[in-house]
């Protein structure tokens, strides 16, 4: 949500705007074949009952939905995603990275696809314009991993524990699926910030291409 959030904010800003994902796992320690599900797992986590887990779970989808996003939450397969980072990383190289990302996302949250799963992962590449091949030979080997481990020592030395973070200039951030508008407001403050402010009159000598005018008298 928070990246669906800041795409709406950034179409409202008239001003070139660069994003950049990282690679970032809530819990590096979970196996790629998980039997629990996600009421399961957050009733779990939290101390709830399996209902009050599930009403969670459609509070957030309803959240989703008004974000215009579709979420299937109690049917979300959970799994490593460190392969899934690796697959982003290399589709980065290939200029793909905001495309594989977003493909990813949708088949977790929406699809219900089992993104720890090497012929998935394969598949969602394909459906990119990633090679089959290629791809397969990158999940199948260690290609990849240190990229997705400097990401990650990266939100370390930011003291990043959670997702969605976002970093501004390597100077602000915003933490949480903020609401379209805090973007907005956070982007247009960085902006004018980095915007020349010019201190002198316009009384003094300026030179162009076309030479230099003499102030007049």
């Amino acid at each position: 949500m928070g990246k669906k959030r800041l795409e709406d904010a950034i179409q409202q800003i008239d001003h070139p705007i660069e994003v950049t994902y990282r690679c970032f796992e809530l819990d590096p320690t979970m196996g790629k074949d998980i039997k629990e599900d996600m009421p399961e797992l957050l009733a779990k986590k939290y101390g709830m009952s399996i209902e009050q887990a599930k009403g969670n779970l459609q509070n957030m989808e309803q959240m989703a939905k008004e974000a215009g996003l579709e979420y299937h939450l109690d049917t979300v397969i959970l799994t490593n995603t460190f392969d899934a980072h690796r697959l982003t990383m290399f589709a980065k190289n290939h200029g793909l990275m905001h495309e594989m990302t977003e493909r990813i996302l949708r088949a977790y949250f929406t699809d219900s696809k089992h993104i720890g799963n090497h012929d998935t992962l394969t598949e969602l590449a394909v459906e990119v314009g990633l090679d089959r091949e290629a791809v397969a030979k990158m999940l199948a080997s260690n290609e990849m991993e240190d990229e997705v481990r400097a990401d990650e020592q990266t939100a370390q030395q930011y003291r990043i524990t959670g997702v969605p973070f976002f970093l501004i200039n390597k100077k602000y951030a915003l933490t949480g699926a903020q609401p379209t508008e805090a973007f907005v407001q956070a982007l247009t403050k960085v902006i004018a910030e980095d915007q020349i402010t010019v201190l002198n009159s316009q009384d003094g000598e300026l030179c162009d291409e076309n030479g230099c005018e003499i102030p007049k008298k």
